[in-house]
Parts: C-alpha cells; sequence; structure tokens
C-alpha cells in the first residue's frame, strides 16, 4: 500500500537543508488538512502556514531553538477556537447549507441539539475538544507530506502563550496546539537519519475482538 509505504519513509526530520518546498506541494498538503474529517463538521481551528525567514527566526526561540523552524521552508501552525459560541457554529452550518443549496433553518434541529451538548461543557472542555479535532487534521498533514516526499517534524514542544501572543491569535479566539514544519532532509547532522522505525510490539498495540 502506498501510504504505509510513505509513512514508513518519513520519520522526524532533526536537520533540514534549507531547500524551499514547492508551492504546489504546501497546497496539497494544506488541502489534505483542510479535507480532514472534524465532529460535526464544524472544523474548529485554523491552519497559520510561515514561510517568512523573519517571522520564523522569531518563531525559533520560542520553539526552544529547534533549528528545523529556519532551515525549512514552511511552519505550519495549527490552532484551535478556544471556545465555541453561536456566531461560529451558526455560521459554519449557513456556510454548509448555503454550499448544497438548501434553506439556512434545514439543520436547525441538528445544530441546536449540537449546541445544548456543546455548551454545556466548560470552557477547558470545549477548548479541550477543539484541540482534538486539529489534531486529526495535523494527522493528514503528516500523511500527505510523507505521500509527496516532504519532510515534516511535528512539534508540541514549544511555548503556547508565547506563540500566541507573537501571532496575536488571543485577538481571533484561538490557541495554538501543534508545529508541523516542512522541508527536506539534510544530507549531514540529522542523528535520527537512517536508524530503523521503531514502534512498540504489535500485541500491545492492537486488541482484536472477533
Amino acid at each position: 500500500m502506498e501510504l504505509l509505504n510513505a509513512l514508513n519513509w518519513r520519520y522526524a526530520t532533526k536537520k533540514m537543508n534549507g531547500e524551499k518546498v514547492a508551492d504546489d506541494k504546501v497546497n496539497q498538503i494544506i488541502e489534505a488538512a483542510y479535507l480532514a474529517p472534524t465532529s460535526s463538521g464544524l472544523q474548529p481551528f485554523e491552519v497559520i502556514v510561515v514561510s517568512n525567514e523573519e517571522l520564523r527566526k522569531k518563531i525559533q526561540p520560542v520553539a526552544y531553538g529547534q533549528t528545523q523552524i529556519v532551515d525549512g521552508s514552511h511552519v505550519l501552525i495549527f490552532a484551535s477556537w478556544d471556545k465555541y459560541n453561536d456566531e461560529r457554529i451558526d455560521a459554519i452550518f449557513d456556510h454548509m447549507n448555503t454550499e448544497r443549496g438548501l434553506p439556512l433553518e434545514n439543520t436547525n434541529d441538528y445544530k441546536n441539539g449540537l449546541k445544548s451538548q456543546l455548551f454545556a461543557l466548560t470552557n477547558d472542555q470545549q477548548a479541550a475538544h477543539t484541540a482534538k479535532q486539529s489534531y486529526i487534521a495535523f494527522g493528514m498533514a503528516i500523511a500527505a507530506a510523507a505521500m509527496l516526499k516532504v519532510d515534516a517534524t511535528p512539534m508540541e514542544g514549544f511555548v503556547n502563550e508565547e506563540l500566541d501572543d507573537l501571532l496575536d491569535l488571543k485577538s481571533k479566539g484561538l490557541k495554538s496546539q501543534t508545529i508541523l514544519t516542512l522541508g527536506y532532509r539534510a544530507t549531514e547532522g540529522d542523528w535520527l537519519q537512517g536508524m530503523k522505525k521503531v514502534r512498540k510490539p504489535k500485541n500491545q498495540f492492537l486488541t482484536e475482538i472477533k
């Protein structure tokens, strides 16, 4: 299976060579994240793509100096909604119905039931729910990059609050969750390159109930 071959090829690249990833490949990776499934189709997050070199230099110290931020080509930041509200949910359903040529009130029963469930959650629980949705798209982007033979380094090692301040995410009601750097692996200086891909034993990962 081509996807499995791609996932076996990829690894969390530790050193990139500075080569630019072509725009069409970056766009395909973003499109994979865009098409990712989310709860009730809400897509409660945004993807911020940073190719600007000066801004990436400012992001690097926030990410504990990781060199892929500046040696890579693009930095994708997955930032989820801080909470749900009527305006956000209404906008999603209105757009959905408009695109499908349906009356806006077509989904009112479902939408109102969904709101009652989501608004019953605490703000922290809502933020956790939106963050989970962003991770689905994050995984899709990683897989798409692998299919395109673009190296990608997933990062949770950064100071979220500082990145949020740098990108003014709070004013948009967003919280940074993960970073994905895109680029191409360097031939030297990467301690992980060439090492065997290791996962825990399959019998500790998989339970089959027949």
